[in-house]
């Protein structure tokens, strides 16, 4: 729903949360946080917004609204958002990236809850990143968090690799203990064999453009025995999952991440925990 429909709606006159961003069609946030709260009995509806870019400025506004208990940011705003909170959490501030608007007596809290949702299924590979390299396709907001996740897991050294290399002259996450190398999609084939894991952070194999991936079929040999992640969720095995499963790779997809964010966002706001399980359940059914 356009940010502008949803101002006009009986919803927005109660209490409600809100996942923002353009577009937003894609989203499954309102599944797993409308759940969460009439699991712990409480009040309120939460709705995805697209929030096209000459509506951005009446959405700040709507932020101060005492009506809305708290937002999430998604592609493209993670960045832009920044500018717009009181404060930010520690790590947001280090990343350059935020996800979650907190709402507190003194303000508005930007917080990046990408980073608890990333590192979760990744705990059973912790002893096999210690020390290692990494290879992150994408370099947008998603990728500041997992760089800053991967940094705190043992990574040493990552491989950016962008459409646009060259705009990254300075590291846009510093002092964060990792060598940083930025490379674009027809060298980084070079630093694959000492890479222990990859990350697809683009929307590359998202629905409805599900058959694209940020590694061509080609070049699927160099994910052998590899750790390979998603972001993506929707579908749940994407492209680079399938090139990666056919090379005997490890495979992890976005959900559990996804999942993991919103589970930290919504205890962010309400002091309470996903009801894990049935949330897991019920978007395997939305995605299967």
């Amino acid at each position: 729903m356009r940010f502008k429909d949803f101002i006009l709606t009986e919803i927005a006159t109660g209490p409600h949360y809100l996942v923002a961003g353009h577009p937003i069609g894609h989203s499954l946030s309102p599944v797993m946080h409308q759940l969460a709260l009439e699991h712990h009995g409480l009040s309120g509806q939460y709705c995805a917004v697209d929030v096209e870019p000459a509506d951005l400025s009446s959405f700040i506004s709507w932020l101060n609204r005492d009506q809305l208990k708290g937002a999430n940011i998604t592609i493209p705003y993670k960045q832009e958002f920044l500018q717009v909170v009181d404060r930010l959490d520690r790590s947001a501030e280090r990343i350059g990236a935020m996800n979650t608007v907190v709402k507190t007596e003194t303000g508005l809290v930007g917080y990046n809850t990408d980073i608890e949702g990333f590192l979760k299924p990744l705990e059973p590979y912790l002893d096999e990143l210690q020390g290692e390299s990494a290879i992150v396709f994408g370099t947008g907001g998603a990728s500041r968090a997992v760089k800053y996740a991967l940094w705190q897991s043992g990574i040493e050294n990552i491989v950016h690799v962008s459409r646009n290399p060259g705009r990254f002259s300075i590291d846009h996450a510093t002092d964060l203990g990792q060598d940083t190398v930025y490379c674009n999609y027809h060298n980084w084939q070079g630093y694959a064999k000492k890479s222990v894991i990859l990350i697809n952070c683009t929307p590359l194999g998202m629905e409805p453009d599900k058959d694209t991936s940020p590694v061509r079929p080609e070049e699927a040999g160099l994910l052998k025995n590899k750790i390979c992640y998603d972001l993506v969720y929707n579908p749940l095995k994407t492209q680079f999952l399938k090139l990666a499963s056919d090379y005997g790779a490890e495979t992890i997809g976005g959900l559990e991440m996804f999942i993991g964010q919103g589970n930290r966002a919504f205890e962010l706001w309400t002091g309470k925990r996903f009801p894990e399980n049935n949330v897991r359940e019920v978007l395997l059914n939305r995605l299967t």
